[in-house]
């Protein structure tokens, strides 16, 4: 897919990869097989009919390709910008064993994009059944279960806690991944499907689950994502100029920090250390260089055939001038202190991080090689900016103002697997509240299952 110049790109939040054409479109949907057993679908987390809309594509008809992806997923913008097609739909393609798979992913994206620009036809509105189901939380997994509920004809209202709907697609990834306006209109289809958005509300304080039994809601959905931040337990966490990547992005994305005239605090410019290898760690990063960073350094304790992020995120932050420090990690963030003056501005602030050097060795539990500190490697690293992005566990708040859920030590939310539902008769859960830090796709399909599962609970009631 075409992308523009990383000189430009890296100094502004713009999105990174153009699109494709009409014409590229059609020249990479005429490379699909159409496969009689169609073995990309069984990739997909949400069973998209992938052969379906390319052959509709094929003919030149994105609005009925479009129809077909939004039989099976509520948000084909979202999930053809971000969803890791290369580890799931196109790793299954069949052009994919001798040559490039098809690009099913950017398809998509390409289909969602001409609906969303060329269709002002507002949804039909499902007849409503009688029935009244209550959302927690509205990031992926809590839309795709609001819309599956909404077109069945439920009465479905989502509780969000922060002042904008779109979770993680709003507060996490940045702009120049996945532009804001793409996850509202995403956002303001399900609403014209009769899903209410309640924001400002913090399920377990402003409300509880239980309340919600009470107020007539027949089943509850839990997908409140995972928002508590991890941090590595060494000295210096507690100094001025150390984030969290999650509030890093929360500032930028949510808050609009990147703009000069935010009220927002945010600091800009000087060196920046991103500790960890994931995705988030790669958009921190790329976030960090936006904002007017000198040098940006990913530190990470694997090498980069263990690095977890998706290959593409990869080449576009070493495109953009992101360093990479591998097999190396965190002793200890080094500050200014001066006891004798404590006027001094920059007394408690980062200067530094000691790092050492890491080598693998023998295969974890997971199967992957652990890594090993080598005794007196380490030495100093001049930055003055940390941004920790070594994973995110459940917010315990539910947990603690609802009895009968059970959670794993993590925090996360225990479920049956077959059918998403909890411990606590009528609530079911899916997502990162569940998992852990997962992918968008997954968090869907989990949304997906829980509302087939309690369509059927109420049905059965």
């Amino acid at each position: 897919m075409p992308t523009r110049d990383p000189k430009e790109r890296a100094r502004d939040f713009f999105e990174v990869t153009t699109g494709y054409t009409m014409e590229m479109a059609l020249n990479e949907a005429a490379r699909c097989l159409d496969c009689k057993n169609s073995p990309c679908v069984s990739g997909c987390p949400v069973g998209v009919h992938i052969p379906d809309f390319i052959r509709e594509l094929k003919k030149g008809d994105a609005e009925s390709a479009y129809r077909v992806i939004s039989l099976s997923s509520s948000l084909p913008a979202v999930c053809g910008r971000v969803c890791p097609q290369e580890s799931q739909c196109e790793s299954k393609c069949v052009r994919g064993i001798k040559n490039e798979p098809v690009a099913i992913g950017r398809l998509e994206r390409f289909v969602a994009d001409y609906h969303n620009e060329n269709c002002t036809e507002a949804p039909v509105l499902p007849e409503k059944n009688g029935h009244k189901v209550a959302v927690v939380g509205s990031g992926p997994s809590g839309l795709t279960c609001a819309g599956d509920l909404a077109r069945k004809g439920y009465e479905v209202t989502v509780f969000e806690a922060l002042h904008e709907a779109g979770g993680v697609l709003i507060y996490g990834i940045p702009e120049f991944r996945l532009p804001k306006a793409i996850v509202k209109k995403e956002v303001e289809t399900l609403k014209a499907l009769g899903v209410k958005i309640e924001k400002n509300t913090v399920v377990g304080r402003t409300i509880t689950v239980d309340e919600l039994f009470e107020e007539g809601y027949e089943a509850i959905f839990l997908g409140s994502g995972a928002g508590l931040p991890r941090f590595m337990g060494i000295p210096g966490e507690q100094l001025k100029g150390v984030f969290s990547a999650n509030e890093y992005l929360t500032r930028t994305n949510l808050m609009k920090a990147y703009k000069q005239d935010s009220a927002t605090p945010m600091i800009r410019g000087g060196k920046v250390a991103v500790v960890g290898g994931g995705n988030v760690a790669m958009d921190a990063a790329r976030t960090a260089l936006r904002l007017g960073a000198e040098e940006v350094y990913i530190v990470y304790r694997r090498s980069m055939d263990e690095l977890p992020a998706r290959k593409e995120e990869v080449e576009h932050a070493i495109e953009e001038g992101v360093k990479f420090y591998l097999l190396q990690n965190p002793v200890e963030i080094l500050g200014y202190q001066n006891p004798d003056d404590r006027r001094d501005p920059q007394n408690g602030w980062v200067k530094g991080m000691k790092v050492i050097r890491m080598e693998l060795g023998e295969p974890d539990e997971k199967g992957r090689r652990r890594p090993v500190e080598i005794p007196g490697s380490e030495y100093e690293l001049e930055v003055d900016t940390v941004i920790m992005s070594i994973g995110t566990s459940p917010n315990p708040l539910l947990k603690q103002t609802t009895p009968g859920l059970e959670t794993t030590r993590h925090g996360c939310i225990v479920v049956k697997e077959e059918d998403c539902s909890t411990s606590k008769q009528g609530v079911y859960a899916g997502g990162d509240a569940v998992t852990g830090a997962a992918t968008v796709i997954l968090a869907m399909g989990a949304g997906k299952s829980a509302a087939k599962a309690m369509d059927e609970y109420i049905t059965n009631k």
